[in-house]
């Protein structure tokens, strides 16, 4: 008999949660005017937003966070950090950011000018947000088996190559600065990239000398799936993935809230110096020296730390199992989603879920309200209100995939919260079709509005 995974952990320290009422979150919901990002955290049970900062950290790095140097200039917990990014990642040129937008900030002002286009596969929000707010155009390139949720891919995460070379041939090449692989592709499903197809990204990139870098924020879960999902990789060791997954790339971005599993963190790493160069100057300007970079030293000192621990496999086997149960358990409810599991969350199908719902009514953001009512579990839309307005019509994207995004905290919560969100959202499936109305935007902003929009129930 085979033994099933087990947490690589055990519990030191716990966090009470309060559960509300139906009431209670019925009244928390209108004040925060249908946006789940303005409840209080202790208006939620279960929280499922984001991965994002949100893990529990280990004794280890805890350990660490005490030997922070919180020298302004030459931190010793710099150098660390600069040392293990060396040797895990193959880069060795890197500035530290206070998270992974502050990564992208910096990369884009070094790179990206108004009308330029920024090839990848599926931008994520703050990416998108970082190049239209620049007036250039985010290219979607992602293969389109990504948006069939019920069909199975090893790596729905791929970029589709003649799409991309679709975009280098017709747009001369001053005017693509760069081309960005997101791993795991966050976007369509947290769904994993190849290493062929890295490799063959890599190889036209070069062909048409444009640089390729990745947004790395969970690279070491994409890592997991190459090793489980392409032969040639099973008896790889995670690091040994990750080092020649990172040598077909020119640089990096990455968010370190979530495979290095802290709190607060992200760096910028490069290969070429005189693009560092140019980069140090945006990051003095907009995060600090370069030798902490908007973080203090213990924070430097704990994402050494997390991108170890990060890169285990056994730790990376319990993460990835629990997004395949809770997968499991709403295909028993007869839920769709995007299949296979993702690494960090499940994105459920709010099109198949709630169809009779207009999709002008926004149909992600009322299964996650529906959620938060049923159980105060608060997770997050990734469609049509992430999507934005066309910056040139000003109309409303309706993306493909709309979908609900349960994003699973690291080492934080046990499979009995696991059953209870799929038990939520099972008892929402059951009475789907009493529900009738969606929402309408009352107040938006004009770039990444998820974050701060306003709605109310439409008429």
């Amino acid at each position: 008999m085979k033994l099933p995974y087990a947490e690589p952990y055990k519990i030191k320290v716990v966090e009470p949660l309060r559960r509300s009422t139906r009431r209670e979150r019925e009244q928390w919901i209108t004040e925060a005017n249908h946006n789940l990002f303005k409840l209080r955290s202790d208006q939620v049970f279960i929280d499922l937003l984001t991965d994002s900062g949100t893990g529990a950290m280990s004794h280890h790095q805890w350990s660490e966070m005490m030997l922070g140097d919180e020298s302004y200039a030459g931190s010793t917990s710099y150098f660390k950090l600069k040392e293990v990014i060396n040797d895990l990642l193959g880069m060795p040129l890197f500035v530290p950011t206070h998270q992974g937008r502050a990564a992208e900030n910096v990369l884009f002002s070094a790179m990206v000018r108004e009308g330029d286009m920024v090839p990848g596969n599926a931008h994520f929000d703050t990416t998108k947000g970082h190049i239209e707010f620049r007036r250039a155009t985010a290219v979607d390139c992602t293969i389109n088996e990504a948006s069939k949720t019920t069909l199975y891919h090893p790596f729905k995460g791929n970029i589709d190559l003649n799409k991309l070379e679709k975009v280098f041939r017709s747009h001369p090449k001053e005017k693509i600065p760069l081309c960005i692989i997101t791993v795991t592709c966050n976007t369509s499903g947290g769904q994993p990239v190849s290493m062929q197809n890295i490799r063959d990204v890599s190889a036209l990139c070069k062909q048409y000398g444009i640089p390729v870098f990745f947004d790395a924020a969970r690279f070491a879960e994409n890592a997991y799936f190459i090793k489980m999902r392409e032969k040639e990789y099973a008896d790889h060791t995670i690091p040994e993935v990750v080092r020649e997954m990172f040598s077909y790339v020119d640089g990096a971005t990455m968010s370190c809230k979530k495979d290095a599993i802290v709190n607060i963190g992200g760096f910028l790493a490069c290969r070429d110096k005189a693009l560092f160069d140019k980069i140090s100057m945006y990051c003095i300007l907009y995060e600090g020296y370069l030798t902490y970079g908007g973080l203090a030293g213990r924070d430097l000192a704990a994402v050494a730390q997390g991108l170890k621990e990060g890169c285990d496999f056994f730790y990376l086997e319990s993460r990835i199992e629990q997004a395949a149960y809770l997968g499991k358990l709403l295909k028993e409810y007869g839920i769709a989603y995007q299949e296979p599991p993702g690494g960090h969350a499940i994105f459920v199908d709010a099109k198949k879920m709630l169809p009779h719902i207009p999709k002008e009514e926004f149909q992600a953001q009322t299964l996650a309200v529906e959620l938060y009512l049923e159980g105060g579990v608060r997770a997050v839309e990734i469609g049509t209100l992430l999507a934005d307005r066309d910056p040139c019509t000003g109309e409303n994207r309706y993306p493909q995939l709309e979908l609900l995004r349960l994003a699973i905290p690291r080492r934080v919560y046990t499979n009995n919260h696991i059953e209870y969100v799929a038990a939520c959202l099972g008892n929402i499936y059951q009475r789907r079709e009493k529900i009738t109305k969606g929402f309408r935007i009352t107040k938006e902003a004009p770039i990444m509005r998820h974050f701060t929009v306003e709605l109310e129930r439409a008429q």
